[in-house]
């Protein structure tokens, strides 16, 4: 059973020349923007055995010589799958790492002993303890020294580094922020080991790789930028769109302290190791008519035009052949014959893409239309992540399947517990105790006990406990009961909402267990039983905490299990849509559908989400976008409204977009 189908969505057939070039002239070409060499490999398996080759070739080639290979290690979630490969080719491979030197990157400071909650805990759980690495040869700051013997420390880090010959390979991953290590933005090229603070976005990042919800602390011990330069090899990695704005700053920016990673540019042997997702960004994949000539997609056609619509600062029908000959697409007069044929195509394509009829407009000619007229009316099935995804992401568009008289069910895939907050807790505790006091005939104590237990529970706990199994449950109830408001005011029937409750989530702490069978299982009995014609799902992919991924993951392995269960003939009948608005939106250029929305429509969307008042000033988990969900949505929803008319098209007042997914076996 494939878990991690997510990481296999293309939303443009990209040439395997664009990132696997066959000859060093053809490479010469692609790359002729990227300023550090980058290898694009089309998922994180290949990408981690190209790194995890170059690893062991460099420790044999030690080995044979009877040296030490000193590695220096970073414990960013992205290098966990190197580890892994890493492992692997010692259990299996019986490749020994006995001639291994490790220096951490970092140590998170201060601690008050080097516990689960280190940087050097999470390297040995995740790779160290693993090999045949002999603890003596294992180096790490030390995060429990005074700050006052600090430089001398660092000072010392440095020169045990430099005794042994320097750093032969350097792995790195990338911080959302464009930290390597924990060199935040401002930091020198001539840095050394030393004290850093960390930002707010910088220790939101690192608290998934701590494994807890214990905050990270408010600094680092760090290589420097300077140390790490010194590495005669550095791999950074980079997995997932998330990573892939930092990526194309890191490869085709400038070098500036604003991004430390860019410093690698000045390095004569760093090497950028990412996948196809990480490096959508860059110009070979994003604009590869800069750098090449171009098999013209419909897709890709459609990308150049609104990128020539924003440089040129002009609506696409009044582009013109100076336009296109000025800015690299002359190709494209030579395959259209003039920039008005080729304009009024791709006008008529984002035309098509608009439509009020989300589920398909009965007794119409649906040949243009992005979704089909029969059956009419359709079963929709909305998958949402947390219990609020989908009114932040697709609120209007439920809002008219249901006024245009779809059976619409919603299924709520986690319970989002962890996303509450314990006032929120306390608040309906008192409510509770309140009324048992007022209407409890029999006065039973219970309610009263269970209330003094979780008030003192909530008064004692310190930051980063861990909630009892009691107060999850409350925290799960108060945004099902949420989910549940939301779903009225939207005119969705309750017997038509579930709460999946899906197994993975529930590990208490933001991290979450890997997905199983057993969440599979779980998806695949709901949309066997539903059977509908349209699913929508989280392509929300760049939700910092991972869950939307696994999610889409789940989804996308049940519908695989129904289609090898013999489900054929419906699920070749259904319409699988990806929606975004949580943490990021839809390109214009891979928007298949678009519903625009009146003003009073978003007012009805936006009170939707405010029916989640957990998620509101108090939610623990806003990320690093100070708005709130309703904000980001409101916005994100009119900036594509605004786009669209911008290349003249209609004006709404805002839009929401969606992408369809095809099942491939």
């Amino acid at each position: 059973m494939n878990l991690n189908l997510s990481s296999q969505i293309a939303l443009m057939d990209i040439p395997q020349k664009f990132y696997n070039p066959t000859t060093a002239v053809e490479r010469s070409e692609m790359t002729r923007m990227e300023k550090v060499p980058t290898d694009i490999f089309p998922n994180i398996e290949q990408a981690v055995i190209h790194i995890a080759d170059a690893v062991v070739k460099e420790i044999l080639t030690k080995q044979n010589e009877g040296k030490f290979c000193i590695l220096g290690l970073g414990t960013g979630t992205s290098l966990t799958p190197v580890y892994r490969e890493l492992i692997r080719r010692h259990k299996e491979d019986k490749i020994s790492f006995s001639n291994v030197v490790v220096f951490n990157a970092y140590e998170y400071f201060p601690l008050k002993d080097v516990s689960n909650h280190s940087s050097i805990s999470q390297l040995k759980e995740r790779f160290l303890n693993h090999v045949d690495i002999d603890s003596q040869n294992i180096f790490t700051p030390d995060g429990t020294i005074k700050q006052e013997s600090i430089h001398s420390y660092c000072n010392l880090y440095e020169q045990r580094i430099n005794t042994l010959g320097g750093i032969d390979i350097m792995l790195l991953g990338i911080g959302r922020s464009g930290n390597i290590a924990t060199n935040e933005p401002g930091s020198t090229r001539t840095s050394a080991t030393r004290l850093m603070l960390l930002d707010a976005l910088v220790r939101e990042e690192m608290t998934l790789s701590f494994n807890t919800n214990e905050p990270v602390p408010p600094c680092a011990i760090t290589l420097g930028i300077g140390t790490i330069l010194s590495a005669k090899k550095i791999f950074l990695t980079a997995w997932g769109e998330e990573k892939a704005d930092m990526i194309a700053h890191t490869v085709e920016g400038r070098v500036s302290d604003v991004i430390p990673a860019s410093y690698l540019q000045t390095h004569n042997d760093a090497h950028v190791v990412v996948d196809l997702m990480a490096a959508s960004k860059l110009t070979r994949i994003v604009r590869p008519w800069l750098v090449t000539s171009c098999v013209w997609t419909d897709k890709l056609v459609r990308s150049a035009l609104v990128w020539l619509c924003k440089i040129t600062n002009k609506p696409i029908l009044k582009l013109t052949n100076k336009d296109y000959n000025e800015n690299g697409l002359s190709e494209l007069l030579a395959l259209y014959g003039s920039a008005y044929d080729a304009n009024i195509k791709v006008f008529n394509d984002l035309q098509r893409t608009i439509t009020g009829w989300p589920g398909g407009k009965p007794n119409a000619n649906d040949s243009y239309r992005p979704e089909r007229e029969k059956p009419y009316p359709k079963r929709v099935l909305v998958f949402s992540p947390h219990p609020d995804d989908d009114v932040i992401s697709m609120g209007g568009t439920i809002q008219r399947l249901v006024k245009q008289g779809h059976d619409v069910h919603i299924a709520y895939q986690t319970s989002g517990n962890i996303a509450v907050g314990d006032e929120e807790v306390m608040r309906f505790m008192h409510f509770i105790n309140g009324f048992n006091q007022l209407f409890d005939d029999n006065k039973d104590d219970s309610i009263r006990t269970k209330y003094q237990e979780i008030k003192q529970f909530i008064r004692n706990k310190d930051v980063g406990d861990l909630d009892t199994k009691d107060i999850l449950t409350i925290k799960g109830l108060i945004r099902r009961g949420e989910a549940r408001t939301a779903c009225t005011f939207n005119k969705i029937p309750l017997n038509k909402v579930y709460f999946l409750d899906l197994p993975f989530y529930e590990s208490g702490k933001i991290e979450k267990l890997p997905i199983g069978e057993n969440d599979v299982k779980i998806v695949m009995d709901l949309i066997k039983r539903i059977q509908p014609h349209q699913i929508y799902l989280a392509g929300d992919l760049a939700d910092p905490h991972g869950t939307h991924k696994k999610c889409t993951d789940v989804v996308l392995a049940a519908l695989i299990e129904c289609v090898k269960d013999n489900q054929e003939e419906w699920i070749n009948q259904c319409r699988i849509w990806m929606y975004r608005g949580a943490w990021a939106e839809w390109e214009i250029e891979n928007i298949e559908m678009c519903v625009p929305m009146s003003p009073e429509e978003l007012l009805a969307k936006r009170k939707s989400i405010l029916k989640h008042q957990s998620q509101m000033e108090s939610a623990p988990f806003l990320g690093n976008d100070e708005r709130l969900f309703w904000q980001r949505a409101e916005d994100r929803n009119r900036a594509t409204a605004q786009l669209y008319h911008s290349l003249g098209l209609p004006c709404y007042e805002a839009m929401e977009a969606f992408v369809q997914y095809k099942i491939f076996l």
